[in-house]
C-alpha cells in the first residue's frame, strides 16, 4: 500500500522561508492529524513556538461535536494552547476583521469528502474572500479526495439555486482535492487573494482513501468511515426528504429507510444492473435521533463490492424515483428551514437544480435525465483539470 504524505506532513518537514516571521491561524477541526494521529495545532505550536495566535473550525465545531445541520458552535478558548478558537459556524459564517486581526497567514488544514453540498469548501471559499478584503495571506494543506480524483459525477449547479450547500457550479461529486478547490475558487471564480498551497506526496488521481495509509478520522459526526464518504454523493439526497438517511444510527448513509418502505417492493421496481459495484441489502434500523427517531425503519444498507464502477448520484436518483412511484401517498419533500434558506426546498438546494425534483416527479427515466447534464460536466472537467496538482 502506497502512503501518502499530506500537505500538513510537508509543511512540517519543510516550511516556506516566508512564514518565519508571521503570525500564524489554523483552521481545522479532529481530522486534521499527521499519520501518528498528533493534531495540527500541536504540531504547529511545536514547529513554530509562539507564532499560533488563533484557530478557527468549520461546521460541527472544533470538536466535530455537532450532530445536525443549523446546529452552531460558539467561540471559545482551546483548552491547551489557551488561544482564541473563532467559529465559522456560528453568529457568522463569514471571517471579519476582527477575527482575523491577531493572524497574518491563515493556514487551511481541513478533510474534504468529494462531494459538493459538503460546506468545508465554502467556508473555504469565503476565508478566501475575507483574505482578499483583509489583505492575509492563505494557506492550504492538501489532503486526499477520498473518493478519488478522477472520477467526477451529477448535474453542475445552476446558480439560482446558490446556498451554502453549493456556492460555485460544481456538479455533485467534484473530483478535486482542497488545493485544486482553492485554486479553483481563486483563480477561475476570481477572487484573487495570496494564496499558497502545500501540496501532497504519492498520493494519486485514482486513489481512493484506503488506499493512501494514511488513518481515518471523521471529519464530521456522520462520516465516520471512508465507505461512508463513499455513498455520501447519492446518498445526501434524503435529507431533502422525509425518507431517513439514518442519522441516529451507527451507519450514516450507508443505511436508508422510511417506516411506510417495503424493500422487496423497491428491489422489484429497480433494474440492478443499472447500479454497478453495490450490492442492496434489505435491512431494518431504529434512528436514537433526527428522522423518525425510535421508530423502526425498512430500507437497505449500501454494500459498496466495486468503488471503482459504482455512481452513488445516479444510484440514489435511481432509488429516490422508485421510493416516489411506489409511496405517493406517504413519501414527502422535507419543508425548510435548511442551510439557512427558510423559502426554497431542501431537496432543489441539495440537487442544486429546480427541475430535476420534478422531472423525478414526472417519472422521467434516469437515464434522459443523467444525458441531459452531461454537456455541463464536460465543461466542468476541462475547466477543472487546469488546477489539477496530481497525475
Amino acid at each position: 500500500m502506497t502512503t501518502v504524505q499530506t500537505g500538513l506532513e510537508r509543511f512540517l518537514e519543510s516550511p516556506p522561508k516566508w512564514i518565519a516571521d508571521s503570525r500564524l491561524g489554523l483552521l481545522c477541526n479532529p481530522a486534521s492529524v499527521d499519520r501518528m494521529l498528533n493534531h495540527a495545532r500541536f504540531l504547529v505550536d511545536r514547529r513554530f513556538p509562539g507564532k499560533l495566535t488563533a484557530l478557527y473550525s468549520p461546521q460541527h465545531g472544533f470538536f466535530a461535536e455537532k450532530q445536525d445541520n443549523m446546529i452552531e458552535s460558539g467561540d471559545m478558548i482551546d483548552p491547551v494552547l489557551h488561544i482564541p478558537v473563532y467559529s465559522l459556524y456560528g453568529e457568522t459564517r463569514i471571517l471579519t476583521q476582527e477575527m482575523l486581526d491577531p493572524i497574518d497567514v491563515l493556514i487551511v488544514d481541513l478533510q474534504d469528502v468529494g462531494t459538493r453540498v459538503y460546506t468545508f469548501i465554502y467556508t473555504l471559499s469565503h476565508c478566501l474572500e475575507a483574505a482578499k478584503t483583509f489583505n492575509k495571506k492563505v494557506l492550504v494543506l492538501d489532503r486526499p479526495n477520498p473518493i478519488n480524483g478522477m472520477t467526477i459525477e451529477g448535474n453542475c449547479l445552476n446558480p439560482d439555486w446558490s446556498s451554502f450547500v453549493g456556492r460555485y457550479p460544481l456538479p455533485m461529486r467534484h473530483g478535486l482535492t482542497m488545493s485544486e478547490l482553492a485554486r479553483l475558487f481563486n483563480e477561475h471564480f476570481d477572487i484573487g487573494c495570496d494564496l499558497d498551497i502545500i501540496s501532497m506526496k504519492g498520493w494519486q488521481r485514482s486513489m481512493f482513501f484506503q488506499q493512501t495509509g494514511l488513518p481515518w478520522v471523521a471529519p464530521s459526526p456522520n462520516l465516520p468511515s471512508p465507505v461512508s464518504t463513499m455513498v455520501y454523493p447519492g446518498q445526501v439526497i434524503w435529507e431533502g426528504t422525509n425518507v431517513s438517511e439514518a442519522r441516529g444510527t451507527t451507519l450514516p448513509f450507508e443505511l436508508f429507510g422510511a417506516p411506510y418502505l417495503d424493500p422487496q417492493r423497491i428491489l422489484s421496481a429497480l433494474d440492478t444492473q443499472s447500479m454497478p459495484g453495490i450490492i442492496l441489502r434489505p435491512a431494518a434500523f431504529e434512528p436514537t435521533a433526527n428522522k423518525w427517531q425510535a421508530q423502526l425503519c425498512r430500507g437497505f444498507q449500501i454494500h459498496v463490492t466495486q468503488p471503482e464502477t459504482y455512481r452513488p448520484y445516479e444510484t440514489s436518483l435511481r432509488l429516490l424515483r422508485a421510493v416516489i412511484k411506489h409511496y405517493k401517498n406517504d413519501f414527502k419533500w422535507k419543508q425548510p428551514p435548511y442551510e439557512y434558506e427558510t423559502l426554497r426546498l431542501p431537496i432543489d438546494l441539495i440537487i442544486g437544480d429546480g427541475k430535476i425534483r420534478s422531472r423525478l416527479e414526472n417519472m422521467e427515466p434516469i437515464e434522459t435525465i443523467i444525458e441531459s447534464w452531461q454537456a455541463e460536466l464536460h465543461e466542468f472537467f476541462e475547466i477543472s483539470r487546469t488546477f489539477h496538482l496530481y497525475k
